[in-house]
């Protein structure tokens, strides 16, 4: 955001800042979402990849086709169990895996 306008809304009593700061997350509160958020873009970008639906993966994983669009999308329900559950169920071997969670995607 440019400095004027920044300073024009912080005149007008606005306060700015991130996403944490308004929600009031730990360090580790957010991490744990950071880290949901990189393992459901790996799933979503391994199907992908492997040219399959939500159905096909839901199918694989026993669950519904809502439940692999929410860990797509980020829903907080999500465990974190499922999300890896998915990547192994995908064909990810446990470096895919570290390397979603370490935000590098894998191939």
């Amino acid at each position: 955001m440019r400095q004027r306008k920044r300073k024009a809304l912080e005149a007008k009593g606005w306060k700015l800042g991130s996403a944490e700061d308004f929600l009031g997350l730990a360090e580790e509160e957010l991490a744990l979402i950071e880290l949901k958020i990189a393992l459901g873009n790996a799933v979503k970008h391994r199907r992908q990849k492997k040219r399959l639906t939500q159905k096909a993966v839901a199918k694989a994983i026993s669950s519904s086709q809502s439940r692999v669009a929410k860990m797509e999308a980020g829903d907080p329900s999500v465990s974190i169990d499922l999300l890896v559950k998915s990547m192994i169920t995908l064909g990810a071997s446990k470096r895919d895996v570290a390397k979603a969670i370490a935000g590098r995607q894998a191939a």
